[in-house]
């Protein structure tokens, strides 16, 4: 069965960095564009970033877009979420999510098929 694991995440402190990785399973990973998102208690899944399949484009919501960096490991399975000079905005659960082909990548966190359990990121002095 398909299976996204999240990891990475964690406390910072205004400015800082963390590097999201998601471990994917079950499905041809190589196939299917791919996702994060985030939620923050009370609010809905907010779309952050996506990639292609082949990772020849990537998408970014204007929110993280020039401080955060999605790439994957197609021999590996795995994607990731580099994220740079975080902000306390910033704060929330990130959770990958396979997208239903390999090159659409949708804002709309209702055209995903499978998620992860996700990763708690806190950014905090």
């Amino acid at each position: 069965q398909v299976q996204l694991v999240e990891s990475g995440g964690g406390l910072a402190q205004p400015g800082g960095s963390l590097r999201l990785s998601c471990a994917a399973s079950g499905f041809t990973f190589s196939s299917y564009a791919m996702s994060w998102a985030r939620q923050v208690p009370g609010k809905g899944l907010e779309w952050v970033s996506g990639i292609y399949s082949d990772g020849s484009e990537t998408y970014y919501a204007d929110s993280v877009k020039g401080r955060f960096t999605i790439s994957r490991d197609n021999a590996k399975n795995t994607l990731d979420l580099q994220m740079n000079s975080l902000k306390p905005e910033d704060t929330a659960l990130y959770l990958c999510a396979k997208a239903l082909s390999s090159s659409w990548v949708s804002p709309s966190v209702y055209e995903y098929d499978y998620w992860g359990q996700g990763t708690q990121v806190t950014v905090s002095s």
